[in-house]
């Protein structure tokens, strides 16, 4: 061949390419033009005029179905679940005015879109008997959208992904159970380990503590409004969000323990709402949470037990039910533990002087037989407020103005006391643990409150030695508490750095 031939060879053999290049970049763009900017709303569902829903994903279906007489949604696999209404409303809510980015006009291979294999089908079946199809292909990540065809011959890009809404499970749709937002209670009832109530009450005579609002029904012992407080905390948040089951049957209830339960709560609480007229007007509803142990295990572990032993009910399963719900759920060990926790004692005072400080007016603290009196004077602020000051008499003699002559001016035997150091010395001696044993060792330190109070004019606390560790707090005459040796040794070093 000789070169010249060889050169038009070669330049036909461009020009070929050329012109196959030049078709496939007109088929190209063809295509490209099918694909278009739509930003349209592309399906527009009323959620109020479906009639059923489902949807599949990985091999497992999920249908609900509306009871048009009762208006609650029913799993079509079994009717007893308790369905969430407004998690079927949530489902439902985004294909309501549902917007695509981009449209794919004339597809005619579905499977380069994952739509011949969808990973997600959603059908939607309407009050006139309208059915919808939206099926969910591959995720582009470039546009970082979903493909998505809705039956009418076109992908369409959405901007709203229906994948993250609908992956979801069972446990999901339940209709869970639900605990009041209340932060106080009318009144608290224990049944099991615990057998008593407790009432609220404001402004008591029952009490020397203005912060004292709940009280032991039957004693009117007062309580530590904090502690209760503390404790309404957890009941708020059991933890409502594992159940065992959402319809138990009678065999159910009797292996989880709600025959035989380990402890009822009952909580009454006010609720303020506003009336049609404007006025707010309060109820009372009624909470109960019915606390049970897996009765199997408690069984299995009572017969493995040893003479004088007893079971650790919080290593075992527990579960709680909340009314007369038939959801029973599990209860975490932790959260068992802080309902457990409901005596007197652990919601007793432990401060061994619960008295307002504003109304002392006196202290008097007698150590080894000296007693030391501290005394307060009102002391205007300003018009409206007024503050004690506190004093002590520093010349032995002088325990009284009283006895003063009339040429004696009292603040010749007085100095101003910062009894900021008194209160947290006090504040410290709080009980580890409480005790109605007798008194039998030295008295280490006396200390009396005198308050403006009619019905408890004065409070005595007596802490006497009990070992190296403890000494026994004795309050008004009653053996109350064990409190460290150290925090009362402190209390003595305080007035002693006021007086000495």
């Amino acid at each position: 061949m000789t070169k010249r031939l060889r050169k038009i060879v070669i330049l036909l053999v461009v020009l070929v390419v050329l012109c196959v290049a030049t078709v496939l970049v007109s088929f190209y763009n063809e295509k490209q033009e099918q694909i278009q900017n739509s930003n349209e709303i592309i399906l527009s569902i009323s959620t109020d005029s479906v009639s059923s829903v489902s949807w599949e994903v990985d091999d497992t279906t999920l249908g609900f179905t509306l009871d048009s007489e009762t208006g609650s949604w029913l799993y079509d696999d079994d009717s007893g679940f308790p369905t969430s209404t407004s998690e079927i409303e949530n489902l439902l809510s985004i294909f309501e005015e549902y917007e695509a980015d981009f449209i794919i006009e004339e597809v005619d291979d579905y499977s380069q879109y994952g739509l011949d294999d969808p990973v997600m089908t959603i059908n939607i079946t309407l009050d006139d008997e309208t059915s919808y199809e939206i099926t969910l292909g591959n995720f582009s990540t470039l546009d970082n959208e979903r493909y998505i065809s809705i039956g009418d011959g076109n992908v369409y890009l959405a901007v709203v992904d229906p994948y993250d809404t609908y992956d979801v499970e069972l446990s999901d749709m339940i209709e869970y159970d639900t605990i009041g937002t209340f932060t106080e209670a009318v009144e608290l009832t224990f049944t099991g380990v615990e057998n008593y109530s407790i009432y609220f009450e404001e402004d008591s005579t029952n009490t020397y503590c203005s912060d004292d609002t709940y009280f032991v029904s039957d004693s009117d012992l007062p309580l530590d409004t904090d502690n209760i407080e503390t404790y309404l905390g957890y009941i708020r948040n059991t933890g409502l969000s594992t159940y065992v089951t959402y319809n138990a049957t009678e065999d159910e209830l009797e292996l989880y323990g709600m025959n035989n339960p380990v402890l009822i709560i009952t909580v009454d609480y006010p609720v303020t709402e506003t009336d049609d007229d404007g006025e707010e007007v309060t109820t009372t509803e009624t909470l109960t949470l019915t606390i049970g142990v897996n009765q199997d295990e408690l069984a299995e572990a009572q017969e493995s037990l040893e003479d004088g032993e007893e079971v650790d009910i919080s290593s075992l399963s527990l579960y709680v039910r909340v009314n007369d719900s038939q959801i029973i759920y599990e209860l975490a060990s932790n959260r068992y533990n802080y309902l457990i926790a409901c005596s007197y004692d652990d919601f007793r005072h432990a401060e061994v002087l619960t008295a307002d400080y504003s109304s002392i007016y006196q202290l008097d603290f007698t150590i080894e037989d000296v007693t030391y009196t501290i005394y307060s004077e009102l002391s205007d602020l300003d018009d409206e407020e007024s503050d004690r000051v506190y004093y002590y008499y520093y010349d032995g003699e002088v325990v009284d103005a009283n006895i003063l002559s009339e040429d004696d001016d009292i603040s010749n035997y007085r100095v101003e006391v910062d009894i900021d150091d008194i209160e947290d010395a006090i504040d410290a001696v709080t009980a580890e643990s409480y005790t109605d044993e007798e008194a039998d060792g030295k008295l280490e330190l006396s200390l009396t409150a005198y308050l403006d109070n009619e019905n408890y004019p004065e409070v005595t606390v007596d802490l006497y030695r009990y070992d190296g560790t403890y000494c026994l707090a004795v309050i008004n005459g009653e053996p109350t508490s064990l409190v460290t040796r150290s925090s009362v040794v402190d209390l003595i070093e305080t007035i002693n750095s006021i007086v000495l």
